[in-house]
C-alpha cells in the first residue's frame, strides 16, 4: 500500500511537532486573577444601581398592596408589611454591601 505525497508531509509533520517541544505562552495565576479582579468592578457600580431600582420597585408595588388590602378592610397586614418591607431592606442593603465587599 503506497502512501501519497500529502499524507507523508501530514506524518512527518505531526511526528515533528509531536517531538519538538513547544513553549505554553500562558499567564500566571497573579495575572488572571488581577484581570478578573479589575473586570468585576467596572460592574459593581450598574448592579448596586440595578439593586436599587429593582428595590424601588419592588418597594412601590408593596405599598400599592398593602394600601389596597387596607381599605379592603384586611386587619392582617402586618404580615404584609413585613414581607413586603423586609424583600426592600434586602435590596437596599446587598447594594451597600457589594460594594464595601469590592471597596469601591
Amino acid at each position: 500500500m503506497k502512501m501519497s505525497n500529502k499524507v507523508k508531509s501530514a506524518v512527518a509533520m505531526a511526528i515533528l511537532v509531536a517531538i519538538s517541544g513547544t513553549q505554553a505562552m500562558a499567564q500566571d495565576g497573579v495575572t488572571g486573577i488581577n484581570a478578573a479582579n479589575t473586570s468585576l468592578r467596572q460592574y459593581v457600580d450598574p448592579v448596586s444601581t440595578l439593586c436599587l431600582a429593582i428595590g424601588a420597585v419592588v418597594g412601590i408595588i408593596g405599598g400599592v398592596r398593602v394600601y389596597i388590602k387596607w381599605n379592603s378592610g384586611d386587619q392582617d397586614i402586618n404580615k404584609e408589611i413585613m414581607g413586603w418591607g423586609g424583600s426592600c431592606l434586602f435590596l437596599v442593603l446587598v447594594g451597600v454591601i457589594i460594594k464595601a465587599f469590592f471597596g469601591v
